[in-house]
């Protein structure tokens, strides 16, 4: 599989129990927000499934300059994180979310 961009995207879908939305969505807008203010983000979108069978009801979709950004900004969102004492992990299980996390490249 060949990539035919340098740009490096990053797709996290999530099943999110109703009950859950509320605080789940809110904890989104805040990471959304922190992520389009970062050096080599492109885009930064947050969907919610309106139709369809799909299982996943959120996808956060953001794309990076390249790879390094991608990483800057990992490096950056882990410090906050840590300073925040937030672990998204917890925050996951806690409130019995399935999460299916990635980064991917476009193919030629």
């Amino acid at each position: 599989m060949s990539v035919a961009s340098s740009s490096v995207y990053r797709v996290d879908k999530f099943i999110v129990p109703a009950q859950a939305r509320d605080e789940f969505m809110a904890r989104v807008a805040m990471i959304k927000e922190m992520l389009q203010a970062m050096p080599g983000c492109r885009q930064n979108l947050v969907l919610a499934q309106v139709a369809g069978p799909g299982a996943f009801n959120v996808v956060t979709f953001v794309e990076w300059q390249d790879a390094e950004a991608l990483e800057n900004a990992r490096a950056t969102v882990t410090a906050r994180y840590q300073e925040m004492n937030f672990n998204p992990q917890d925050l996951i299980a806690r409130l019995g979310i399935t999460a299916d996390m990635a980064n991917y490249g476009v193919c030629a």
